[in-house]
């Protein structure tokens, strides 16, 4: 396809977490985050390769859970060197065969050397994955010809919520790593990724006296021709090794995927019905409060649509500049959630932008 800039890529196909109790995640996802089952394996598929899994959906999200049912499977394969976590993010393209050349001639690391095509009722999928510097974090690619049905061995349904919060897509994912130049260089080369924006702070950037604390550089990158956006860490000096992204490297057991970011309509009455239903979020100090007004007008924020006391009672952060800004919360990481270390530090962080990129 000629008109085709980059890679193709229209959207995110299906976020593959890999989790330590399926009705666990079923629990939050779809009792607490209102989210809709629309697939899930077959039995067949599940004495095949070693797993099962359902698919939780809502408007522009799909995060296919998958637990292990054996050792050998890909899950369990998983978990020998890594927590609970983000194993594949797979991306729908327009054209596979122009993914897929694209990406071999970019030098990408293919892990099939060819598409692989799956019959199916209706149609056919059509996929291929690639490795990344990520650690152990794949890429795939898919294209489904006529076909509805989620993935092979899987069965569409219709169950769960009706996701009341008004969730409108994966805003980003951000990706943690102990040193942040070879991933981006590579989102660039071979994904053909451009930088977005980049940041770098450390708490003794606020108060020089500290003497421990915590840092990070950031770097957003994205695909121009299909919106989807990256941000990307590395621990920041003088406390390098104390940083929260060494923290995350830690407890993770390597690089990968910290968080998924997901856009939502109206985060003020999202979130304090999200916390009647059971989801945790991290707690936000009052005095963020106090400077936040003084805060937001220096960055050209003079003024803003909500009520700060009602930001404070919510513990909804805010972050912006010249007139654009956004609201954003993080809930408790599965780790601390469930007082399991092997339950992960992947967490979900809630977004609403009002004119911010």
């Amino acid at each position: 396809m000629t008109d085709i800039k980059n890679l193709g890529i229209i959207g995110y196909d299906g976020i593959r977490f890999v989790t330590l109790d399926l009705e666990r995640s079923r629990e939050f996802y779809v009792e607490k985050m209102d989210l809709a089952i629309s697939a899930r394996t077959t039995p067949e598929f599940e004495a095949e390769h070693g797993y099962r899994g359902e698919l939780y959906t809502a408007r522009g999200i799909s995060l296919e859970v998958v637990e292990s049912l054996r050792e050998g499977s890909v899950p369990e394969r998983h978990l020998r060197n890594f927590a609970a976590g983000i194993h594949t993010v797979n991306f729908r393209v327009r054209d596979i065969e122009h993914a897929f050349e694209t990406l071999k001639a970019r030098g990408a690391t293919l892990i099939h050397n060819k598409i692989q095509d799956a019959p199916l009722d209706d149609g056919t999928y059509r996929a291929f994955d690639i490795a990344t510097p990520l650690g152990h974090t794949t890429y795939g690619f898919v294209q489904r010809v006529g076909a509805t049905t989620y993935q092979p061995g899987w069965v569409n349904v219709s169950e769960g919520g009706t996701n009341r919060f008004n969730f409108s897509g994966v805003d980003h994912l951000t990706s943690n790593m102990r040193s942040l130049k070879p991933f981006t260089d590579w989102l660039g080369s071979v994904m053909g990724m451009k930088q977005f924006w980049e940041i770098a702070f450390h708490t003794s950037d606020v108060d020089p006296t500290r003497t421990s604390g915590s840092g990070l550089k950031s770097i957003v990158m994205w695909d121009e021709e299909g919106g989807i956006k990256f941000a990307n860490n590395e621990p920041a000096a003088p406390f390098f090794e104390r940083s929260q992204i060494q923290v995350y490297l830690d407890d993770f057991g390597g690089p990968g995927v910290q968080h998924a970011a997901f856009g939502v309509r109206d985060i003020l009455s999202a979130v304090p019905e999200l916390r009647a239903r059971g989801v945790e979020f991290l707690h936000t100090p009052s005095n963020y409060y106090d400077s936040a007004p003084g805060r937001m007008a220096e960055a050209g924020v003079p003024t803003i649509d909500e009520d700060y006391e009602v930001l404070r009672d919510t513990n909804i952060l805010i972050d912006g500049a010249d007139e654009k800004y956004l609201l954003q919360i993080f809930m408790k990481e599965a780790a601390q959630l469930y007082d399991q270390p092997e339950a992960g530090p992947f967490f979900i962080e809630l977004i609403q932008r009002k004119g911010s990129p």
